[in-house]
């Protein structure tokens, strides 16, 4: 008669127990994980779907750092496309007061990538004079299109010109994510509210009277 006991950790562990009617031998031995039990590593379904990285635990309770988080001398620049409506520019600006809270960063700026004040290159500077070395432009963009692909990145190195010794990445645009699926709902739901009497206009319609059944 044979029994075993299967226990799946990063390694799986195997124990048989023979038994007899003379004798009863225990035989641990190790082995990696079949085949099935490994993490794709390949891409997923969809190729622009982000992958979302792991905060692994210290083994106190605590989380670890990744190791390429933003530090005191990192300047955040998130950039817009830009609007010639004032309200839809100070938008922005609530964003990243909105960030910088939820974040910690210390150094985080707004920008439009044209039409409006300040600049990617106005940005850049502020950042550097708030003690950043190395600058992240992050697009406010929704998928990447010519903007993300050209212009930002175009308008970036030109700001970086004036200043060699900083260094500085276009990340990527807000593109497919599991949380934007949250967002489009809560909208979705808070309009048809404020439709039905329940709630008041978002700060995205306020005072446009748009938010309404046609």
């Amino acid at each position: 008669m044979s029994m075993e006991s299967l226990s799946i950790l990063p390694q799986i562990t195997i124990t048989r127990s023979l038994l007899s009617e003379k004798t009863r031998t225990r035989t641990p031995f190790k082995r990696t994980p079949p085949k099935f039990l490994e993490l794709p590593r390949g891409p997923s379904e969809s190729k622009y779907l982000f992958r979302r990285r792991l905060c692994l635990s210290n083994g106190n309770g605590e989380i670890r750092r990744i190791p390429h988080a933003l530090g005191d001398r990192d300047g955040v620049i998130i950039v817009d496309h830009g609007s010639r409506r004032k309200e839809s520019n100070l938008m922005l600006n609530e964003f990243v007061a909105m960030f910088r809270e939820k974040t910690g960063y210390p150094i985080v700026e707004p920008a439009h990538m044209e039409l409006a004040e300040p600049s990617i290159r106005d940005a850049f500077v502020s950042c550097i004079q708030q003690g950043a070395d190395r600058v992240i432009v992050s697009p406010f963009f929704l998928f990447p299109g010519r903007h993300w692909h050209q212009d930002i990145p175009s308008l970036a190195a030109e700001a970086a010109k004036e200043h060699p010794d900083v260094s500085y990445i276009v990340t990527a645009p807000l593109g497919l994510h599991d949380l934007l699926v949250d967002v489009v709902n809560d909208r979705i739901k808070h309009c048809l509210n404020h439709v039905a009497g329940d709630a008041d206009e978002c700060a995205a319609c306020a005072g446009t009277s748009k938010c309404r059944l046609y």
